[in-house]
């Protein structure tokens, strides 16, 4: 918790007190108020330095968001580079894959099954034939069922033969879409990337505001133990004006009153001198006065 200042040790000084103190009063109250003006900057300067470290502090997260910022915004434009070359990829794909369907369909093989599918079904049948006890019925349309599957097999086997092109084109379809996945795949890891630096630059961010509210909190308090100092400094100088004016009244009197003790002696020299032509007998103090005036 930051230190409050105690009011109670604050240096009251009122215009009446300027007019009505004496001169030892007024000495004892500058130095009151300048005893607590020096305290005050004290704390004011304690006040500005932790100021000064939250706003440090504040630019230090600042910056550390921008940064993030920064690598977000690239992260993000390798994911639209990427996000493009898939697109391109999977279009390319897409028109490979076309090519291929629209082959077989012409050559009539969409419906049919693969050479390994019906090397499978013949393998199959021919092992139930050697394995199975069946009528002479149920062998002959199973004999009949392993001829038809080895025509497709050859028939189909013959197409594909002379249509190499078509498994080569099926190849390239395939490779292309798997660079497409890997582009989708990039795609991913780096918008996860792009969002965790977003996700950092909002909380450097959070924190920036934070910090900068006890920043500006911490400025309110330098300004209010300031403000307190400048009273305290306006005051002491005013005490000391007024002691300059005391000094320059009680020089006046001084010097006053100096004058008015030379006036009196000078008319009491002149009576002397007075009495001195009159023939008057004078004492030696009388005597010294008038050599003391000039007059003898």
């Amino acid at each position: 918790m930051a230190e409050t200042i105690d009011e109670s040790k604050n240096v009251e000084l009122t215009d009446e007190d300027l007019e009505s103190n004496s001169k030892g009063q007024l000495i004892k109250r500058a130095g009151q108020l300048r005893d607590r003006r020096n305290e005050l900057n004290q704390m004011a300067s304690e006040r500005a330095s932790k100021r000064d470290e939250l706003n440090a502090k504040t630019r230090e997260k600042v910056d550390e968001a921008q940064e993030h910022r920064e690598q977000r915004d690239e992260l993000n434009e390798q994911v639209q580079e990427h996000k493009q070359k898939r697109n391109e990829l999977n279009a390319k794909a897409n028109e490979l894959f076309s090519q291929v369907d629209d082959t077989k369909s012409d050559l009539d093989l969409d419906d049919g099954k693969s050479l390994e599918e019906l090397k499978e079904e013949i393998e199959q049948l021919e092992f139930r034939q050697q394995t199975e006890v069946l009528s002479t019925e149920d062998e002959r349309e199973l004999i009949e069922k392993i001829e038809r599957k080895r025509d497709q097999y050859q028939d189909r086997k013959e197409k594909l033969d002379d249509n190499g092109d078509l498994d080569d084109l099926k190849q390239e379809a395939q490779e292309v879409r798997a660079e497409a996945s890997k582009h989708h795949q990039k795609v991913t890891e780096l918008a996860d990337q792009a969002q965790e630096h977003h996700n950092q630059m909002i909380e450097a961010y959070r924190e920036a505001d934070d910090i900068r509210d006890d920043a500006d909190a911490a400025h309110e308090r330098f300004v209010e133990a300031q403000e307190a100092a400048d009273r305290h400094h306006e005051d002491f100088v005013r005490v000391q004006k007024r002691l300059r004016e005391l000094d320059k009244e009680e020089e006046r009197e001084r010097k006053d009153e100096r004058a008015a003790k030379r006036e009196e002696a000078k008319a009491e020299a002149e009576e002397i001198y007075q009495k001195f032509k009159e023939g008057e007998t004078l004492d030696t103090e009388d005597l010294m006065k008038l050599q003391k005036s000039g007059l003898l």
